[in-house]
């Protein structure tokens, strides 16, 4: 992908996303005046010789002790080099490079006292691809998201490990094989600078919040297929009922599940014979469900929006008038919302789609043959791949208790009530993965089950679908190994390949997409 430019307080989603999916980033010119103003301002503000917190005392409950101007660099370079205490399994690559993007144009409002250099080094760095490997666990989300930012932090100085183009190595040997230079030295308030911030968890969330954007785009095709292959009606789309009620997303979904519908032949079919009056709630109320999950993702994605544009590291500098005011930006409470706000979406239509796969295999729902094979006994057809989604959902369910209702005391009780956000925020991936699993066994389920409607055909944007699935999932005519139909299904959902087949608009994140 290309390179993009972010510009400090006004980066659009979309750049997120960008970065997310592969983007190198680099902050705009304009911003460079501001990060030397608060450079500048660290020093004057040190020449007074008055103990401000982070530039010359200690850090938490060691504030009271004031460091000498000699020892100011060694400050700097130990709080790194202590906090990089992190345990876990290296986060992906995508959230380190939203992390170190994050962090840039955090300090690149100019209110962090970072030197120019500083930045330029992470934007050398991420062009070359070269990350620094940032173990998973260790944040509670205040005072901010101390030991990920510390591993970063320990990177650019040439210590700890780091990937260049995905090779694990140290981090001498990074910068050298990238042919760039770490930082010799930290100046006053930088280090605290890079370790204090919200950016892991956000960028944990940011890349959640993605993932279960295309979840529910997929699963509204998934949903529709669903519907066809059980006959289900489709007057529960209805714009008129939906208007009645004004919620945005759920008009958005059944806009989108109508059009996904228009011109089936399938559908059509049972509106003369058909002796059921209406369809099961997974059937039937798909736009409240799926339109209540994208009315929550949007609410996350203006948190997080508004987060990511922030600053949140302390103490602030404040050029024009040279002061260091020390406040609690740091606190990630407003992640942690936005993360379980996420976690309850991702589960919901991990829910309700399982519900509608388990409608498909049941012949008392769905008119069709048990578990979906044409010879029911001599074989189970789609019994177990229904118990796998309903294994994935219950899991989910576990993982979606909010995290920010918890807190433990840190740091001898200074930081007293802590957010959680890290831990709310990190679970999204793992939650999108079961979902995508969840999606891929309802797609080959909703096709095999339209196959038994032969030779009636669906919408044209729905037969564009079955149409990707049958070019790399047979027709299950007798029992085979499912694991790798399951796989190769859940491929088409998670690479998007699913989506792309409608070659249809669907709901966004920005609600007037």
């Amino acid at each position: 992908m290309s390179d993009i430019t972010l510009t400090p307080g006004a980066v659009p989603l979309s750049y997120w996303r960008a970065v997310w999916l592969g983007a190198a980033p680099r902050l705009s010119a304009e911003c460079r005046d501001a990060v030397a103003a608060s450079a500048a301002a660290v020093a004057r503000i040190l020449a007074k010789g008055n103990p401000v917190y982070g530039i010359n005392t200690g850090f938490g409950k060691l504030a009271a002790v004031r460091i000498p101007d000699d020892q100011l660099e060694t400050l700097q370079r130990n709080i790194v080099l202590s906090h990089a205490a992190g345990v876990g399994d290296p986060s992906p690559a995508g959230i380190v490079r939203l992390m170190m993007a994050l962090k840039m144009t955090n300090l690149g409002r100019g209110a962090s006292g970072v030197r120019p250099e500083t930045i330029a080094l992470m934007e050398a760095m991420l062009a070359a691809d070269l990350l620094p490997l940032i173990p998973g666990q260790g944040s509670v989300g205040a005072s901010g998201d101390l030991a990920p930012l510390a591993h970063m932090a320990c990177a650019m100085i040439g210590v700890g490990e780091v990937f260049l183009s995905g090779e694990r190595m140290s981090a001498e040997a990074g910068f050298a094989k990238a042919g760039l230079t770490p930082l010799v030295a930290l100046a006053a308030k930088e280090g605290l600078a890079l370790l204090n911030g919200t950016q892991f968890s956000t960028a944990c969330a940011l890349a959640g919040l993605f993932e279960a954007e295309r979840i529910l785009q997929s699963s509204l095709v998934t949903g529709a297929l669903s519907a066809e292959a059980a006959k289900g009606s489709d007057a529960p789309f209805d714009a008129r009922i939906h208007q009645l009620r004004g919620h945005q997303g759920q008009i958005d979904c059944a806009a989108t599940l109508r059009a996904l519908m228009a011109g089936s032949a399938i559908r059509a079919s049972h509106l003369e014979n058909d002796t059921r009056v209406q369809d099961p709630y997974c059937i039937r109320c798909q736009p409240q469900v799926a339109g209540a999950a994208l009315t929550l993702l949007r609410q996350a994605a203006d948190t997080l929006l508004t987060e990511a544009n922030g600053v949140s590291d302390n103490p602030l500098i404040f050029p024009e008038t040279d002061e260091a005011l020390s406040g609690g930006n740091f606190h990630a409470e407003p992640v942690a919302f936005a993360a379980d706000m996420i976690a309850m979406a991702l589960c919901e239509i991990g829910s309700i789609a399982e519900r509608r796969i388990a409608m498909l295999v049941d012949p008392a729902l769905s008119g069709m043959p048990a578990f979906l094979t044409p010879q029911p006994g001599l074989n189970s057809g789609f019994m177990i791949p229904q118990v796998t989604a309903a294994a994935l959902v219950s899991e989910n369910k576990q993982m979606a208790f909010p995290a920010s209702v918890d807190s433990i005391p840190t740091s001898a009780n200074q930081e007293d009530h802590v957010s959680m956000a890290a831990h709310g925020a990190r679970r999204l991936l793992k939650m999108a993965k079961n979902v995508d699993y969840v999606l891929g066994i309802e797609l080959i389920a909703a096709a095999q089950a339209c196959d038994f409607h032969a030779p009636l055909k669906s919408s044209i944007a729905l037969e564009s679908v079955r149409a990707l699935i049958r070019s790399r999932v047979a027709p299950l005519d007798h029992d085979r190994l499912m694991h790798p139909d399951i796989e190769t299904a859940t491929c088409l959902i998670r690479s998007g390949a699913a989506l792309r087949s409608v070659q249809m608009e669907l709901p966004s994140l920005e609600a007037d997409a």
